[in-house]
């Protein structure tokens, strides 16, 4: 184990913003913060992990990889620990701030992804946009500048899936019949009603992810259509937030057989997922209408993991853990398959969950994985 400084940092930059997005703060000024976890041993390879909303400075992973003496710095965007109004693309520039930091402030001359989790599609979407630049607004049409993005030279897609857009989709409740309401529920595709029960039929389970689908595509309808209305009323820059009742019904979490690995059948990675599907913090329960086309519809947003993924060249490790309730073997093995670069690593750690959480040994093998697959690429 080596011993390690955690530097706790900070930076700044003006963006114009036609759009109010967070709470508080300095108009026109984005203030991000990070910690350098920054072993004894000098080295010019930087890993570099950023979740879209997350912090990540005290998880095992980041914690972990320092311990072996790799250099890590854990980022946060400006929507720290809230993805109500988050924007992908806005993502994207704070993850360019952090690293152009990394390069010309903290004299780091090799950059590695660490896209952990939803960091795996944000570093794919980040990589693409740095080699192949193309966008330069919103899938709301509002204008965002992305600068220079300096691309990274290897990337790690750990315990990753495949989008923030897929993922809420897979777990999304078809069974809601009003969007206003969580007493509407068709009970055939109720998850938890208890009328179809594991394992399900193929067929069964095929109509349910295509009313999954719809259910996506219903609200991006809606949204656009009320994104106009409210620009139409109260001026271009006009925002709204709306609830999403029933994001956490996914039918993995009740038929292992489904995508089948080691996880606890039951429960999700937030609980229990009965519980969690209405309650306040399941995943994307909360948005607003540019928030919902840029981060959370499966033809709107541009934060595509496997679509990315044909832009990566660079030297890429994907990591799946084999118990994980959240990232199933499906996302890993979509991720990998898609990255275009031809040195490209699978691993599965066996019995590990999402976090390594009290999971000592499965953690220390994650990290001897990584630690051994960048010291063979000379990082």
């Amino acid at each position: 184990m080596s011993n390690f400084q955690r530097i706790p940092l900070h930076i700044v930059f003006d963006e114009v913003q036609t759009v109010r997005s967070t709470y508080g703060g300095i108009g026109g000024m984005i203030q991000l913060q990070a910690h350098l976890l920054k072993p004894d041993t000098p080295s010019d390879t930087l890993v570099v992990f950023m979740h879209p909303m997350g912090v990540m400075h005290y998880l095992p992973m980041p914690v972990g990889l320092a311990g072996a003496g790799i250099h890590v710095l854990s980022a946060v965007s400006r929507y720290p620990n809230n993805d109500n109004a988050l924007l992908m693309e806005k993502v994207l520039a704070d993850l360019g701030q952090w690293i152009r930091h990394a390069r010309e402030k903290l004299g780091y001359s090799k950059i590695v992804l660490g896209g952990w989790s939803g960091g795996g599609s944000l570093s794919l979407f980040y990589h693409s946009q740095a080699v192949r630049p193309r966008i330069t607004e919103t899938p709301s049409g509002d204008p965002v500048d992305l600068g220079n993005l300096i691309p990274a030279d290897a990337m790690m897609l750990l315990a990753a899936h495949v989008s923030r857009a897929h993922t809420l989709t897979e777990w999304l409740d078809p069974s809601i019949t009003d969007e206003t309401t969580t007493d509407a529920r068709d009970p055939l595709w109720n998850l938890y009603a208890g009328t179809v029960t594991p394992p399900y039929s193929a067929d069964w389970l095929a109509e349910f992810r295509d009313r999954q689908k719809a259910r996506n595509r219903r609200i991006t309808a809606w949204a656009r259509q009320r994104l106009d209305h409210v620009k139409a009323k109260d001026g271009p820059n006009a925002e709204q937030s709306f609830i999403i009742h029933g994001t956490m019904a996914d039918p993995r979490w009740l038929d292992p057989s489904i995508d089948p690995n080691d996880r606890v059948p039951g429960q999700c990675y937030l609980g229990d997922p009965r519980l969690i599907n209405d309650a306040p913090g399941g995943l994307g329960r909360y948005s607003t209408l540019r928030s919902w086309l840029s981060q959370w519809g499966i033809d709107t947003s541009n934060a595509d993991g496997p679509l990315c993924a044909a832009d990566c060249h660079i030297p890429t490790l994907v990591i799946g853990n084999s118990a994980d309730d959240a990232c199933t073997p499906t996302h890993t093995h979509r991720l990998h398959d898609a990255v275009a670069a031809t040195d490209k690593t699978l691993i599965t750690i066996q019995g590990a969950t999402h976090y390594y959480a009290r999971q000592p040994a499965h953690l220390a093998q994650a990290v001897e994985t990584v630690k051994n697959w960048l010291n063979e690429r000379g990082f």
